[in-house]
């Protein structure tokens, strides 16, 4: 049986979900763990370094019982059964596939860590979305940089939780994908982690599959839900042009029970950490796959989404006499949805940075995102 779980990353995926399953499993000991003092030094007060509903009460709840944060990684890694690498997976910024892939620093960096401290073997879970086969280069690094006599198993686990509703997704989820080699010890460790998942949520609801179908799987459906938003605002430029009600369109095909009515809302366009960067990992993936039709396909949802931001705000020109020279205009919102502090990618840092380039007043309100951020967010985009 599992007693002890390490999680490295105390992130938007971290945090959560390994706190959920602190609340839900009171026998397993969960330590949390990150580099950045200042992070742990949140989760371990009253105002913790995330906001999603929820999150409060199940923290406060556990924390100093069976959940704890620590900067102490080392000795998480030591203690633990089965550790989480839920680290951050940003797009490159240079060198090959800048632009589109995923920078992989962070994981294998602490993939190499694991090899070198632990002392007896461990079951290692990528938590962070990954391109497909990133777990062949993390169990390479295991098995190179491990002492005799340690086995390491390796396990994908992605997350699907929405930013909002985080929560909710992972207490209650439609499905939670274990994906594992197809090799006794793989199975065997595959059960492991599928135990502590059935102590809330449904069997059925619990899906075992490859490694490899568990990675894509993840950017399959962050793509598909993106292509849907891409879709809507497509046509909401349609029906701007010939005078036809995008919502009556939305909501005419989204009672066909084929399509149904989800990610059917016209908007500025998507934002969020992972829309994005999922969809050019998956462009770049096909690139070096050798198939540039399916490159070109998925490269137009974010074609799209880039110009529904652009026809938004030159929209808002036209509409104030071709000019917002001076003029001051209010911004609702500036994280990239609602019941969220995060700002990654969001619409709201396009739109303000054009019209403060058109000489506009900007007047920004979001009650929980700080001034500091959005000044952060305007002047250096992508931090």
């Amino acid at each position: 049986m599992v007693k002890n779980i390490c999680c490295i990353g105390a992130g938007y995926v971290g945090g959560p979900s390994c706190a959920v399953i602190a609340y839900k499993c009171h026998d397993i000991k969960i330590t949390i763990v990150d580099l950045n003092q200042a992070r742990i030094d949140a989760w371990n007060s009253d105002v913790l370094p995330i906001y999603e509903p929820g999150l409060d009460e199940i923290v406060f709840a556990r924390r100093g019982k069976n959940l704890f944060f620590t900067t102490e990684v080392d000795q998480a890694i030591i203690d633990a059964d089965m550790i989480f690498v839920s680290v951050n997976t940003p797009t490159k910024k240079a060198g090959m596939g800048a632009g589109m892939a995923a920078d992989l620093a962070y994981i294998e960096n602490a993939t190499r860590r694991i090899a070198q401290v632990a002392t007896s073997s461990k079951i290692v879970i990528e938590k962070s979305t990954v391109p497909c086969r990133t777990a062949q280069s993390m169990r390479t690094v295991l098995e190179a940089n491990s002492s005799g006599g340690i086995r390491f198993d390796i396990l994908s686990n992605p997350e699907f939780l929405a930013e909002g509703t985080a929560i909710k997704d992972l207490t209650n989820p439609d499905r939670v994908l274990i994906g594992c080699l197809q090799t006794p010890e793989g199975f065997a460790a595959q059960q492991k982690l599928v135990s502590i998942y059935t102590n809330w949520i449904p069997k059925e609801r619990v899906i075992t599959m490859n490694l490899w179908s568990s990675e894509l799987s993840k950017l399959a459906a962050n793509a598909l839900l993106a292509q849907r938003i891409s879709s809507i605002n497509a046509l909401s430029a349609i029906c701007e042009a010939t005078g036809a009600d995008v919502d009556e369109v939305a909501y005419a095909c989204g009672t066909d029970s084929r399509i149904g009515p989800k990610f059917l809302k016209a908007s500025v366009g998507f934002g969020g950490s992972c829309f994005q960067k999922d969809i050019l990992n998956l462009v770049y993936l096909s690139e070096q796959l050798y198939l540039p039709e399916v490159a070109a396909y998925w490269k137009s949802v974010v074609t799209m989404n880039e110009y529904q931001k652009q026809r938004f705000t030159h929209r808002i020109v036209r509409t104030l006499f071709n000019t917002v020279t001076f003029k001051r205009i209010a911004l609702l919102g500036f994280a990239f949805k609602k019941d969220t502090g995060d700002t990654r990618e969001s619409a709201a840092i396009t739109l303000c940075s054009y019209l403060i380039q058109e000489r506009a007043h900007v007047a920004v309100y979001d009650p929980k995102v700080g001034a500091k951020q959005i000044r952060m967010d305007l002047t250096e985009p992508g931090v």
